[in-house]
Order: C-alpha cells, then sequence, then structure tokens
C-alpha cells in the first residue's frame, strides 16, 4: 500500500506589527509573540503541527526576522531548520502563494495562521483526513455557526449566512494537488479588489453575488458555482470543533481563549 505524503503546513504570521491591539495590550512587537497563558501564541500552533500526524514540513511566513529574533524558542526552531521561515509579502494571499510556489507539486499543502492559538492536532488530523478523502482540488474548514455559538455563548464571530445555515471560517486551507495552486492566484485577484466592490463582483460573478445577498444560496449551491468560476473542485471540510472557528482576532478573544484554555487544563487527565 502506498504511503501518504503528509501535508506541509503553511503558518501565516504576518500582522498588523505594534499598533496590532492584540500585540499592544501584551506588550510585543508583533500578535503573532503575544503569550497565550504564557505560551507565545505561534509556538503554541507550531506545537499543534508538530504533533498531528498527518503533517511534515512547517514554513512559516513572518513575521519580520527581528521578531522572530526576540523568542529564543522560536529563533532556535528557525535557525535548526526545524522550521522554514519565509519572509512575510503584501498579504496573505500573495505570502501563502509565494510559499506555495515554492513547493513540490504533488506535495498537499494545510494553511493556517499563528493566530490560532486553541489549535489542537486533533482538529488538524481530522481537517487532513477530510480532505483527502473529499476528492476536491482546494477545501476549506468551516464550523455550523449554530454550534459555535451553543458551545461558546456569546461569542461574535464573522458569520456567512447561507439558505441552510450560517457558518464560520475556520483558518483552515488545503491545496490538494498541483491544479490547487490556482486557487491561491484567485485568493491574490480578490484580495486585490477588496476596496473595489464592483471589480469582486466581476471577479466572483453577478448570479452567486446576487443569490448569496437574497439567502438563495445553500452552501452545495455556493461551493459548485465558486468551482464552476475557479474551474477547480473546491470543498469544505465540515468541523465539529466550535474551537477551531475562535482566533484571536481582538483583545477581547484573547481573553475568551485563555479561559477555553484554562478549562482545557483542567479536563485534562493527571
Amino acid at each position: 500500500m502506498k504511503q501518504e505524503k503528509p501535508f506541509s503546513a503553511i503558518i501565516l504570521a504576518a500582522d498588523r506589527g505594534p499598533e496590532d491591539p492584540v500585540a499592544q495590550s501584551a506588550g510585543v512587537s508583533c500578535k503573532a509573540l503575544t503569550p497565550v497563558l504564557g505560551r507565545v501564541m505561534v509556538l503554541r500552533v507550531l506545537d499543534a503541527l508538530a504533533e498531528a500526524d498527518q503533517t511534515g514540513q512547517r514554513f512559516l511566513v513572518g513575521p519580520e526576522i527581528f521578531a522572530v529574533e526576540q523568542n529564543q524558542e522560536l529563533s532556535g526552531l528557525v535557525s535548526s531548520g526545524r522550521v522554514k521561515w519565509f519572509a512575510p509579502q503584501d498579504t496573505p494571499s500573495t505570502s501563502a502563494f509565494n510559499v506555495l510556489q515554492s513547493l513540490p507539486d504533488d506535495t498537499p499543502v494545510l494553511v493556517t495562521t499563528a493566530d490560532h492559538a486553541l489549535l489542537t492536532a486533533e482538529m488538524i488530523d481530522h481537517f487532513c483526513s477530510e480532505a483527502r478523502a473529499s476528492g476536491c482540488d482546494v477545501l476549506a474548514g468551516v464550523a455550523e455557526y449554530e454550534m459555535i455559538a451553543e458551545a461558546v455563548p456569546g461569542t461574535r464571530r464573522t458569520v456567512t449566512q447561507l439558505k441552510d445555515g450560517g457558518y464560520c471560517g475556520c483558518n483552515l486551507f488545503a491545496f490538494m494537488n498541483p491544479q490547487s495552486r490556482k486557487a491561491a492566484d484567485f485568493w491574490r485577484k480578490v484580495e486585490q479588489e477588496r476596496k473595489k466592490p464592483l471589480r469582486i463582483i466581476k471577479v466572483m460573478g453577478w448570479t452567486a453575488v446576487i443569490s448569496y445577498l437574497l439567502g438563495r444560496l445553500s452552501l452545495e449551491q455556493a461551493l459548485d458555482k465558486l468551482s464552476q468560476r475557479m474551474g477547480l473542485r473546491v470543498g469544505v471540510v465540515r468541523m465539529p470543533f466550535a474551537e477551531a472557528a475562535i482566533d484571536v482576532d481582538k483583545v477581547e478573544d484573547l481573553l475568551l481563549v485563555e479561559s477555553i484554555l484554562t478549562e482545557r487544563q483542567k479536563r485534562a487527565p493527571c
């Protein structure tokens, strides 16, 4: 039986620098270096990736090298080659695209973010296993908003409201094969036009946008239209973990994440 190649993992760790409110609250040079219950946020993500069965090489995009060198453990991982560092590009999409271009075509790639402080090996392995079984070229992790609201009452998340319910992104993306790399280029085009709504509509397609605004699209219909537009098989992995949809965008998120991690520690076997 042919052994499956492990996913290479790209961690997007660039941010707005010291003016980021989370970084400011922690007194650090960038958000990725924010301590979360005493452990730097980006190291928590790297820990989870190292523990996961489905992932192999780890590629860190950002923060700037001076910030990396401010943390002895992170600097050691990079200097030893256990984590390969890339300089951040202008946007998340161009950063991801830059690393994807450097990797072998036959390597499946997982992309996540440095502020995913609740990420676990279990979440990663579930996402990667489901992505392999999907038959899709590119996938994103999503969680149902109802599940999140029930598990974490009062949390505020960005919700995409579709005909069959609300969904939240989980900052987990899979690029499964050579043709999937086109999705990163598509992402770049949308990102470049993010302040020009009419151009975004042109990229996405009028029919899909209007149907979404009118609440007529189900998740499957939205994926089908996006697949047609991109010339790829686009799919999602429905994550059964509410915490997979919680990252640290704001100071209130940091407090929430620390409270969740405190509860995890209480439940952990001695």
